[in-house]
């Protein structure tokens, strides 16, 4: 592939194949990283667009057919209020404040989903930070055994130096060249992870606000109720005779 003579170390090569290895997981991850990024990205679009259209807060809770982390940490945050409201919660990952289980539901689950994310980043940078030395470390091994044949050969003319040099100055332009695309990826691909952490980060809050606005309205629903039954239960002797004790 590069044309190396049979005078190039077997060091050199071993550092090119390294590289070339390097190269091909390299974009063999940002092939796969790429489709998740979008794949995740349409499922949070329309998972979001059919939470927001819910009538109430139980149409919502009560979505299916659906993917992606949005709706995973949806389904965590109801999947705890339920186990909340239920009387089976008596342990411990269920004890404290309804809101404060309910925070720590979601925020477990939005810690999953990034370490998910994560997954192959740790390689990027790897590759990116370590590629350009692995290429040097060949360049000057190559030198090295240009240098020692051509000691060898008792000339030091440019015909002599000019092949064997060229040789190993190719494991350094191999090195830049893989570690370039790992390092951009990285930093891409580490973007998109923290817009889509904020974004779940926000849409935990809202779900935690929803909730809170879902029980007032409920406990509000049931005082109402409770007043307006005690209102029908009372005879009106009993409405009046209450009244002249307030007037007296």
């Amino acid at each position: 592939m590069f044309n190396l003579s049979s005078s190039t170390s077997l060091v050199v090569q071993s550092v090119l194949f390294a590289l070339i290895a390097a190269s091909i997981v390299t974009w063999t991850l940002i092939l796969v990283k790429s489709v998740q990024v979008w794949h995740i990205r349409k499922q949070n679009v329309k998972f979001r667009g059919a939470f927001w259209s819910a009538p109430n807060f139980q149409s919502a809770a009560g979505l299916e057919g659906h993917g992606g982390p949005a709706y995973r940490v949806a389904q965590v945050g109801f999947g705890a209020l339920k186990d909340i409201d239920s009387d089976s919660a008596n342990d411990l990952q269920h004890f404290g404040d309804r809101q404060d289980v309910l925070e720590r539901a979601l925020r477990q689950q939005i810690q999953k989903e990034r370490v998910l994310r994560e997954s192959g980043l740790v390689v990027l940078a790897s590759i990116g930070t370590t590629a350009p030395f692995v290429g040097l470390f060949g360049t000057v091994w190559g030198i090295m055994h240009a240098l020692t044949d051509i000691s060898k050969l008792g000339s030091a003319s440019l015909e002599v130096v000019a092949g064997p040099i060229g040789e190993a100055l190719i494991a350094t332009a191999v090195g830049i060249a893989v570690a370039v695309p790992a390092v951009l990826a990285y930093n891409f691909f580490l973007r998109r992870l923290k817009t889509s952490s904020n974004n779940l980060d926000d849409f935990a809050e809202d779900l935690i606000t929803l909730s809170r606005r879902a029980t007032f309205r409920k406990s509000s629903e049931s005082a109402e109720s409770a007043t307006f039954s005690d209102l029908a239960l009372a005879s009106p002797a009993n409405v009046v005779r209450n009244l002249k004790g307030a007037a007296a």
